[in-house]
C-alpha cells in the first residue's frame, strides 16, 4: 500500500511539473497574440522602440542579448575549462580541492543583484578609466561591463559539467597513454579532451542558456538603452532587462503584449538550448558505457 502511494505521489509530482511548464507556455502564447496580430515582421526591423507611439521592434534587444551572452562565453570559457582540468586531473583529493569546489558552487549561489552591486562600485570605475585611455566615451555601463560580470556568473555551470565529463574518462585510457610515454599535457589534450568533447559543448550550451536569461545584474550594468549598439562599449538592453524595466510600467495593453511576446521568444530559445545541452550530456554519458 505504501509503495503504491509513494509511486502515485512521484507520478503526480512529475505530471505537475509538466503541467506548470504547459501553463506558463500557454499564458505567454495567449497574451502575445495582440502583438502578433499587429505586424510580426516589423518586430525585427530596424526602427525605434517607442511604446508611447506604438512603435515596437525586438532587434536592439536581440542584438544586445546575443552580444552580451557570446562575449561572456568567450571570456569565461578558458577559465571554465582550466578549472575543470585542474579539479579532474591535478587535484583528485584533498582539502584544497574541497575549497575550490565549494568556491565554484558558491559563485553559482550568489544572488545576481550582489554581482550587480559589486560590479557597479568596483568594476565600473576601472572600466571608465580603461575607456578614457583607449579614447572611448567613458559611460562605464554597457555591453562590455555586463559581459564581464556575466562571464563570472556562468563559470560555475560550464566548469562543473565539464569537470564531471572529464572524470568519466576511463582511467585505463589515460594509463595506456602514459605507458606509451605521453606527458600529462598530451594525455589531457589528446585523450581526456577528445573523450569529453560533447560534455564540454554541453557545458557551453547550458551556460549560454543561463546567460541569455540573466536579468538583474545585466540590468544594472548594461545601460538600458533601446537603440542598436554601435560597439561592445555602447549602452544597450537585453530581452530580459527590457522586460524587467518596462513591464510594471507598461503604457498600454499592446505594450504589455509585446513584452510578453519577447518573453515567449526568450522562453523558446532558452528551452531549445537547454534541451540540446541535455542531449550532449547524455551522449557523453553513453560514451563511458
Amino acid at each position: 500500500m505504501k509503495d503504491k502511494i509513494f509511486k502515485y505521489f512521484l507520478t503526480f509530482s512529475a505530471l505537475l511539473l509538466i503541467l506548470l511548464l504547459g501553463i506558463i507556455f500557454l499564458f505567454l502564447v495567449r497574451d502575445s497574440i495582440p502583438a502578433l496580430k499587429v505586424n510580426i515582421l516589423s518586430l525585427f526591423s530596424n526602427k525605434a522602440w517607442d511604446p508611447l507611439n506604438d512603435s515596437y521592434t525586438f532587434l536592439p534587444f536581440i542584438v544586445g542579448t546575443l552580444m552580451t551572452s557570446f562575449i561572456a562565453l568567450i571570456i569565461s570559457y578558458p577559465f571554465s575549462i582550466s578549472i575543470a582540468y585542474f579539479l579532474s586531473q591535478y587535484l583528485e583529493k584533498g582539502t584544497f580541492r574541497t575549497i575550490i569546489e565549494s568556491s565554484v558552487e558558491l559563485l553559482a549561489a550568489i544572488p545576481s543583484v550582489i554581482y550587480g552591486l559589486a560590479a557597479y562600485f568596483i568594476l565600473l570605475p576601472l572600466i571608465r578609466m580603461f575607456q578614457i585611455k583607449i579614447g572611448v566615451a567613458p559611460y562605464g555601463v554597457g555591453i562590455f561591463s555586463a559581459s564581464l560580470v556575466l562571464s563570472i556568473m556562468i563559470i560555475p555551470y560550464s566548469a562543473s559539467i565539464t569537470r564531471e565529463v572529464f572524470l568519466m574518462c576511463p582511467r585505463d585510457l589515460q594509463e595506456a597513454a602514459y605507458s606509451l610515454g605521453a606527458t600529462k599535457y598530451e594525455v589531457i589534450t589528446k585523450v581526456v579532451f577528445p573523450f569529453g568533447r560533447s560534455g564540454v559543448l554541453a557545458g557551453v550550451l547550458l551556460s549560454l542558456g543561463r546567460a541569455l536569461g540573466e536579468t538583474m545584474a545585466v540590468t544594472m550594468l548594461i545601460g538600458n538603452s533601446n537603440f542598436l549598439p554601435k560597439s561592445i562599449f555602447s549602452p544597450s538592453n537585453t530581452m530580459a532587462s527590457v522586460i524587467a524595466n518596462e513591464f510594471a510600467e507598461s503604457t498600454s495593453y499592446l505594450h504589455s503584449s509585446n513584452l510578453i511576446l519577447m518573453a515567449l521568444l526568450l522562453f523558446i530559445i532558452t528551452s531549445i538550448i537547454n534541451l540540446i545541452g541535455k542531449i550532449f550530456i547524455k551522449k557523453a554519458a553513453k560514451a563511458t558505457i
